[in-house]
């Protein structure tokens, strides 16, 4: 019996060491697990009724870890007291759910999960998890589904809400300013959408970028959509809605200093149109000019100083009027710079521009010389932009050219009255044979005027023109690049793209897309078609 122990013990030594030296090695593995986590049980149960709990466990069949629960995790209802959502940031084959609001009676709530959880070890997602519930005694069952796009741009934006508010006898349009909707869901894939579990009803629907996460309209933040009429569920209707950033109303916020001869007036809207009146004494040759930032909030107000320690202004826009005094510190004036806008290669499409800091007074044409290769002057024109900070020389170009451009002493004087050095530039145009030429034909033309563009694959704009009466293009001497063709309907013809207005219900002007990019090489010539009505 002794030695029957003893060759046992030795036999599961030799097993274990032999074990030991085996895993040194790279373990075999097997198969990788492609199953996402599984829910065995909920407490209370999924789709309970007559529900009362205030703490909600969910147990899986195997450990998990919740991603980006904050943004995932869509309750609808939505809860005025987020629950607590235990455990974040650990592994665990459970969720717990702590409710710490007042539920609302007879009503069916849905936790939408998302993406939110994966398995611990392989990150395989339980897709779009929800769980449900109601406080009365029956689980609402309707659905209504759609989908989104953005009204200017080609993609729409990531993390969308669709919105319902239930119409009732308080209902006003302008609830989705100050309360939270009766349903809520997120769009799934920056495109469809789909609303659970809701009651028959009448309802206004609406899409929200919810910059705040608050579920209410912020204009100054949010993008809205809204489908124009009430819905009636049960419907079999499926919705689309549009996406737009609204144009607030003007208003003026305050002005400040920036430096001697310039002042910020910041505001908040469309500031064209704004006047900006010099109240304080002012001496004859005074100057002043208006420029309109862009990508601010601000509008410059440039002018020649006054030796004072405060300035009183009049500002109106339409039938807004306000005066305000500017408190005057800055002793130091800006210095003229001048700088090259134009790249050592020059486009045939492009026009030769330089940018100054300081808005443009005068130009002194003689002053400015143009000559090409062989040293001949070339003729051309000048124009300086509303902005008064840019002047741009036109003038015909050549393939294979080089050209030097010079500007003497004194051939741009500021509002200041600082005038430049000599300055020297030279541009470089390319041979014919590296352009490519679109000729592009418009079909199925729903109205006029319209505006048509050309985009690079970067969205960058390269051609614009405002159309009134053809359908035909040319585009000639183009970058061999990737081409997308955008159409904007101008319905007010005031030569730009309008936005809408959810109170004023006003759709923003109608943007299409071709829906298949022109791929444009070298030495090409194509002839393309953009049939309107099967746009994006």
């Amino acid at each position: 019996m002794k030695f029957r122990v003893l060759t046992f013990i030795s036999i599961l030594s030799v097993l274990l060491l032999t074990g030991s030296c085996a895993r040194k090695g790279r373990p075999s593995g097997g198969e990788k697990d492609l199953d996402a986590p599984i829910i065995i049980t909920a407490n209370p149960k999924h789709e309970s009724i007559n529900f009362k709990a205030k703490k909600i466990r969910l147990n899986f069949d195997e450990y998990i870890k919740l991603q980006d629960i904050n943004k995932q995790l869509v309750i609808s209802p939505p809860m005025k007291h987020e629950p607590e959502i235990t455990p974040v940031g650990t592994a665990s084959n459970f969720i717990n759910i702590k409710i710490l609001d007042t539920l609302k009676e007879n009503t069916t709530y849905t936790f939408n999960f998302g993406n939110s959880i994966e398995d611990n070890n392989e990150g395989n997602i339980l897709e779009q998890f929800k769980y449900v519930f109601s406080t009365g005694n029956y689980i609402d069952s309707l659905t209504v589904s759609g989908t989104i796009s953005d009204a200017y741009n080609i993609e729409a934006d990531e993390e969308v809400s669709i919105q319902l508010y239930e119409v009732t006898d308080s209902f006003t349009d302008s609830i989705i300013f100050k309360e939270r909707p009766s349903y809520v869901a997120n769009v799934l894939d920056s495109i469809g959408f789909e609303l659970t579990n809701l009651k028959e009803g009448q309802y206004l629907m609406i899409a929200l970028k919810d910059e705040s996460n608050n579920y209410t309209f912020e204009p100054k933040l949010d993008k809205v959509g809204y489908f124009p009429s009430l819905i009636t569920l049960p419907t079999d209707s499926v919705f689309h809605i549009k996406l737009f950033k609204e144009e607030l109303s003007f208003k003026f916020m305050r002005a400040t200093e920036v430096k001697k001869g310039h002042i910020y007036f910041a505001h908040e809207g469309d500031p064209k149109g704004i006047k900006i009146d010099l109240i304080s004494d002012k001496p004859a040759d005074y100057k002043s000019r208006i420029v309109y930032e862009n990508m601010m909030d601000s509008v410059s107000y440039w002018y020649t100083p006054i030796a004072a320690d405060s300035l009183l202004f009049k500002v109106s826009h339409n039938n807004l009027i306000d005066t305000l005094t500017v408190k005057l510190r800055s002793k130091e004036i800006d210095s003229l710079m001048i700088n090259n806008m134009t790249s050592g290669i020059l486009s045939l499409r492009d026009t030769f521009s330089i940018a100054t800091n300081i808005p443009i007074h005068t130009i002194n044409k003689s002053q400015i010389r143009i000559i090409d290769n062989d040293s001949l002057p070339v003729n051309f024109t000048t124009h300086i932009t509303s902005s008064k900070k840019r002047l741009k020389l036109d003038f015909h170009k050549e393939y294979n050219q080089k050209y030097q451009l010079q500007f003497l002493p004194n051939a741009i004087e500021d509002l200041f009255g600082n005038v430049n050095d000599t300055l020297k530039y030279s541009a470089t145009t390319k041979n014919s044979d590296i352009y490519g030429s679109i000729y592009l034909t418009l079909k199925n033309i729903e109205s006029y005027p319209y505006i048509l563009e050309l985009l690079d694959k970067k969205e960058e704009l390269v051609y614009r023109e405002y159309v009134t009466d053809k359908s035909y293009f040319k585009l000639e001497n183009l970058s061999p690049d990737e081409y997308i063709i955008r159409v904007i309907y101008d319905t007010n013809s005031n030569k730009k793209w309008d936005t809408g207005n959810y109170l004023n219900k006003t759709k923003p002007e109608k943007v299409l897309y071709r829906k298949s990019i022109i791929e444009l090489r070298a030495n090409w010539e194509i002839n393309e078609e953009f049939n309107l009505n099967n746009a994006r």
